[in-house]
């Protein structure tokens, strides 16, 4: 409840302010509402289960369930790298070198190309998880260890040699994770070393800014690269990694 209500009270504010039209805030909008959407694709039915003793997914229920799971965590993870790349760098650099055409460059139409091709990497994204779930044969005891539906589980759970599949599931979900960590943290390496021309209290507010944003980024990003970029195992830790980016990275992010 915390999280979607501090992320629709976002997406409504900017939704509906007139003052707040920049691209910061519209990459935020999109941010929360991932956030949102994202948060829903487990904890009800965490919460279901939580309560319930008979504790039972349908095929069809964990096939959405892992279409949602990464279609709205992968746009979250190319919004927060659009929000680094263009707010941070390319926005400053656009601002300040070049003032006079920054309304043209950094322009509702280009933030909204942006946003659409991040929409269609997540489908693709997604789509390909599926695409592999669909393969796989289940002979049983069909026990899922979590408390969602995924790839790591459902490939300990197949009766087949799974060594080709996971390597796309590395190759796919890891890379995603692997690569945007490093260009995230790249950014702040550029952020933080632009500081040395800003004043002392600039300085700090860009400092207790970016402070946040780093701790969010690798409360998100670790625990995924823990998760999607290793063999087919399974530990009891897995479900309290799980966690940080599939509960606690939406509270956190308002």
């Amino acid at each position: 409840l915390a999280t979607l209500m501090a992320n629709l009270l976002i997406v409504m504010t900017i939704r509906y302010s007139r003052t707040l039209g920049s691209p910061m805030y519209f990459f935020l909008f999109y941010l929360s509402f991932s956030d949102a959407c994202f948060s829903t694709t487990t904890a009800p039915r965490l919460i279901v289960d939580s309560v319930s003793e008979k504790k039972v997914i349908s095929f069809n229920e964990c096939m959405t369930q892992i279409f949602a799971l990464h279609f709205f965590g992968c746009m979250e993870i190319l919004v927060l790298v659009l929000m680094s790349l263009v707010l941070m760098s390319f926005d400053r650099y656009v601002a300040i070198c070049k003032p006079l055409r920054y309304t043209t460059i950094m322009s509702q139409h280009v933030c909204g190309t942006m946003v659409n091709v991040a929409w269609v990497v997540s489908c693709i994204h997604s789509s390909a998880q599926i695409f592999l779930a669909l393969k796989l044969p289940f002979c049983g005891p069909n026990v899922i260890d979590n408390y969602f539906c995924d790839m790591t589980p459902l490939l300990k759970l197949a009766c087949m040699d799974t060594h080709v599949i996971n390597l796309l599931v590395v190759f796919n979900s890891g890379a995603i994770c692997f690569i945007s960590f490093i260009v995230l943290l790249m950014s702040y390496v550029f952020i933080l070393r632009s500081l040395s021309n800003q004043s002392a209290e600039g300085r700090k507010k860009a400092l207790s800014t970016c402070t946040s944003h780093i701790i969010v980024v690798i409360l998100f990003f670790v625990p995924c690269i823990f998760t999607y970029t290793r063999p087919v195992t399974t530990f009891p830790v897995d479900k309290m990694v799980a966690v940080f980016y599939t509960i606690g990275t939406p509270v956190l992010n308002p």
